[in-house]
This record gives structure tokens, sequence and C-alpha cells, in this order.
């Protein structure tokens, strides 16, 4: 009695267990990844790539820490900041760009950038905006 037990007690764990479903891998969406490592913050729209100095006013830059743009925007809800979209790739820009992971140059600051000349104001999430400050 007890080998019947037993035996149909594995009978019903295996065919559970074959049965049972494993989840399905969907693509990752970048909410669920890091923000790129930049030196002077990633423009604010895929791939996401690595923004030059002088693309960000220094409004991005509280505390010298990069506020996020697109999906890792994590400053104010009615932030309004200036870009420079001369450096945006979308805008034409072919110039130099740093690399993921790539080290700020020590003597540029980008929260005290007195030759910032912006020209674009945009929220944190890559929306062109009316300049109300």
């Amino acid at each position: 009695m007890n080998r019947l037990i037993i035996y149909v007690a594995l009978v019903i764990a295996a065919s559970i267990c074959s049965t049972a479903k494993a989840p399905a891998a969907g693509a990752q969406s970048c909410e669920t990844t890091a923000a790129p490592e930049c030196p002077y913050g990633y423009y604010d729209s895929t791939p996401y790539t690595c923004a030059p100095y002088g693309y960000y006013g220094p409004e991005w830059f509280p505390s010298g820490i990069f506020v996020g743009a697109g999906p890792w925007f994590t400053g104010p809800d009615k932030f309004h900041g200036s870009v420079d979209n001369h450096l945006d790739p979308q805008h034409g820009y072919k110039g130099p760009n740093p690399n993921r992971g790539e080290k700020p140059d020590e003597s540029k600051h980008p929260d005290k950038n007195p030759k910032f000349k912006g020209n674009e104001v945009r929220d944190g999430r890559g929306h062109t905006v009316e300049d109300k400050r």
C-alpha cells in the first residue's frame, strides 16, 4: 500500500512538472536596464549614445550629477532644461562623442559651463518645450 501511494505521488509530481510552462523570456526594455554611463549625459532618444560636453546645460547637473533623460529621467515633474541641438545627431551633428564608461575630462564641469549656448529647451523625456523659466 505504501509503495502504491509513493508511486501515485511520483506520477502526479512528474505530470505537474512536465506540464508546467517556463515563463517566456521577453525582450528587455530600457526601463529595466541601467542608464548609460556617460561623462556628460546621454541623448534623450534611442540608442541613448553619449552626448558630448556642451550638449546639456548646467541645470541638467544639479550637484554635478546628470538628472538623466528618457526612461531614466530622475528630475522634477515640470523640469525644463536647455540643450544645444547643434550637438545632436538628429540635427546633423557628426562630431566626436565620448564612449560609454569614459571618464569626464577633469577640466570640464558640465554643471558650471560658462560657454554653454543652449538653443532649445526640453523636458527630461526628450520633448521640446516652450521655455517658461
